[in-house]
């Protein structure tokens, strides 16, 4: 075991997605999802191999204490529940630091629960927090969105279950469908990306991933080689242009600040009328696609949202 790769900076910048507590979702000591194949209990023995895992795809590792805060125990276990869901997209790696107190002390752990996001060997906090499973899902979509933004979609095999994992050449890293947008965006090609997703949207307008992707395509697109301190200054000298406002709102959810982003558009959208207001309000629901619709600060942007207007 080593400490090394907790001394390195974060791969992805991912604190925004830092939630309040919240009750637990189920009561402690609650079994494990059955058959379960995209996460696995992390000890002294286990973590350097875990960590290295992040070098084929994302890891994220919960640290949980049952005898400190039994609700963290719970949220460990709805964490697999959701590395499941994503069938290999991430690895869910479970650690208990009354069993494994060393990793806790290599890593430096402020208190429990803490979720790190680790990208080719690299953490970034993501969640300091208890959190509800539902809620759980929410950030996590965040994160993988932000991740295909960046052309970042390859996949885990499996580490349990009855079945043999297939082997890496048959296994594809996700719907070929959607390769051509992943890999403009890879290559910061952004126009291609938004093509690429209005062509799958033309095919399908009920793809709703194409449709999330074509959203955060359009972010990438508007801000692409914009300076950030110059848009940040013009938008404080006009509070009321919608251009203005718009492209720092768009700057801020690339960065994280989601809340902050709907917040600046709803204000936008309270103060204007007319074709302003309309600009504002189509900006603000093309932001809620990005991140997508069942997050939860999507659903209190759209509550603040229908309050500005009515």
């Amino acid at each position: 075991m080593t400490q090394q790769p907790f001394s390195r900076p974060g791969a992805i910048d991912l604190s925004a997605l830092k939630r309040p507590a919240a009750p637990p979702a189920g009561g402690p000591g609650a079994a494990a999802p059955a058959g379960a194949s995209y996460w696995l209990e992390v000890d002294e023995q286990s973590f350097q191999s875990t960590l290295e895992a992040s070098m084929t795809a994302p890891v994220l590792l919960v640290f949980f204490s049952p005898s400190r805060l039994p609700e963290s125990e719970q949220m460990a276990r709805d964490l697999a529940t959701v590395a499941e869901e994503y069938e290999g997209r991430f690895l869910a790696g479970l650690v208990d630091i009354d069993t494994s107190p060393a990793i806790a002390q290599a890593v430096q752990l402020p208190s429990v629960p803490y979720v790190f996001a680790v990208l080719d060997g690299r953490p970034a906090p993501l969640i300091q927090d208890v959190m509800k499973l539902d809620d759980l899902r929410g950030a996590i979509n965040q994160v993988m969105q932000q991740l295909t933004a960046q052309g970042m979609t390859a996949r885990h095999q499996p580490r349990a279950g009855t079945a043999p994992a297939a082997d890496s050449a048959d296994e594809p890293g996700s719907d070929p469908r959607y390769a051509p947008a992943e890999d403009a965006l890879a290559a910061n090609d952004f126009d291609r990306a938004v093509a690429e997703y209005e062509k799958l949207i033309a095919a399908n307008p009920a793809d709703a991933e194409a449709a999330a992707g074509l959203a955060m395509a359009r972010v990438l697109q508007r801000t692409d080689g914009v300076d950030e301190t110059t848009a940040r200054a013009a938008a404080d000298d006009a509070p009321d242009d919608v251009a203005a406002q718009t492209l720092v709102a768009d700057l801020d959810l690339l960065v994280g600040r989601v809340d902050d982003s709907f917040a600046r558009l709803v204000e936008l959208v309270r103060r204007t009328a007319g074709d302003d207001r309309n600009a504002a309000r189509e900006h603000l629901v093309g932001l809620f696609a990005a991140v997508g619709n069942e997050d939860p600060r999507v659903l209190k942007g759209r509550q603040s949202l229908a309050s500005a207007l009515f």
